[in-house]
């Protein structure tokens, strides 16, 4: 048998392996979740011109610094500022023009007073005198300006970045490829839902775990589910290579009479990272390269399968697809229970905490079903190998699930 490493290890092999994508070009409505392959500059300057930042009046600031004495000025009304408009006003010297949020400042004009804090008449309009030059104008180039870089590359692209890039004049840019994630799961007894389900079958409940984080991180996946018959597996295992940049095999893994998945990748020739991992839950996974392409192989039981996938798999397609963090999210939390570990292995407790609070507090879920625990966690912690036991009350690091 083979022998096992460590979970640390196993981590660094997997990263250590596997590279990001090529480049693709997209456009910016096809690049949310997606990471930027370059830097971007900036197109255009956000606003294109000097602009209103409330509906009020337009003036020129020296018509009411001459009479800074009085309490008003009293403007005669010119002409409507709208967002938008094709033709720009000009304001002459005593006048005010009524102006529209987002509006081109008429020529001339240089301050923007609110709507609430002046007194209209039928033609005129009178200004607070202490109203301050350049007040409620955003300036050509505030938000945005033309040939400053907007974004590093290496970023993952998020709703405000997209947004940032529609301001800046971007519309086509440069990204990692979304990886094409195959998964497989093995097993004369699985089904997909919606199917008629025998005595002894079950439904492929890990395979739509597994799916909904490949599609949680922007990833495309598909399904497909194999008996434990070799020249089946093998099929689909060649099929899937040829087709996807990442394949993951559900179930197999270990070395039972009817687990083939590691002989089945031999006989194909990959060259395998490892297989088995001081991982508890998840000590079947295994890990290799065929074609040049990822192969993930977990076990089939649900929480050894959803820990081999966060801990291993799931930072190793992050890192296909350029991702600057790949893996899961690590905040400080408390200790709600003791819990223990087993010395030379890393350990894996499903657990829940309020991450809102300054000092989150996790608790262990214990009691639940499998599938339950595995439904209601949105923490996992790890005990590493050289401890054997947590205290109540330690400060302790959980990986997010939610």
């Amino acid at each position: 048998m083979t022998a096992r490493i460590g979970f640390d290890e196993a981590l660094h092999l997997t990263m250590a392996h596997i590279s990001a994508l090529a480049p693709v070009e997209v456009s910016i409505e096809k690049a949310l979740n997606r990471v930027l392959a370059q830097d971007l500059v900036a197109a255009v300057d956000a606003p294109s011109a000097d602009v209103s930042l409330k509906d009020g009046y337009a003036i020129r600031s020296s018509n009411i610094e001459s009479e800074a004495s009085e309490r008003s000025v009293s403007l005669k009304l010119k002409g409507l500022a709208g967002a938008g408009d094709g033709v720009r006003l000009e304001l002459p010297g005593g006048c005010a023009a009524r102006i529209l949020t987002g509006a081109r400042l008429p020529i001339g004009a240089d301050t923007v007073v609110a709507e609430e804090f002046v007194t209209v008449t039928e033609h005129h309009v009178a200004i607070p005198t202490d109203s301050v030059q350049g007040m409620n104008v955003l300036p050509r180039g505030t938000d945005v300006s033309a040939g400053t870089r907007v974004l590093r590359a290496g970023v993952l692209l998020t709703p405000g970045r997209i947004g940032l890039l529609a301001a800046a004049g971007l519309h086509r840019i440069a990204a990692i490829r979304i990886p094409r994630v195959s998964l497989v799961a093995t097993g004369n007894e699985i089904r997909m839902p919606g199917s008629p389900l025998d005595s002894g079958q079950l439904y492929a409940s890990n395979l739509f775990t597994l799916d909904a984080w490949c599609r949680q991180r922007g990833m495309s996946s598909t399904l497909n589910i194999v008996g434990d018959h070799r020249t089946e597996l093998r099929g689909a295992v060649e099929e899937s290579v040829a087709t996807h940049d990442a394949v993951i095999t559900s179930g197999g893994a270990w070395t039972g009479d009817r687990d083939w998945m590691a002989r089945v990748m031999d006989e194909l020739g990959w060259e395998k990272i490892y297989h088995r991992v001081r991982l508890g839950p998840g000590k079947a996974a295994g890990f290799g390269i065929l074609q040049g392409k990822p192969v993930f192989l977990l076990p089939g039981g649900p929480p050894s399968n959803l820990v081999a996938f966060l801990l291993l798999a799931l930072p190793g397609l992050m890192k296909l697809a350029g991702h600057p963090s790949p893996g899961l999210v690590k905040v400080p939390a408390i200790l709600s229970c003791p819990v223990a570990g087993h010395s030379g292995w890393t350990q894996a407790i499903f657990g829940h905490f309020d991450p809102t609070g300054n000092s989150a507090e996790f608790r262990p879920l214990e009691g639940a079903s499998r599938l339950i625990k595995l439904a209601e966690a949105n923490g996992l912690l790890l005990i590493p190998e050289e401890r054997t036991r947590i205290a109540n009350g330690e400060s302790i690091t959980v990986q997010r699930l939610a």
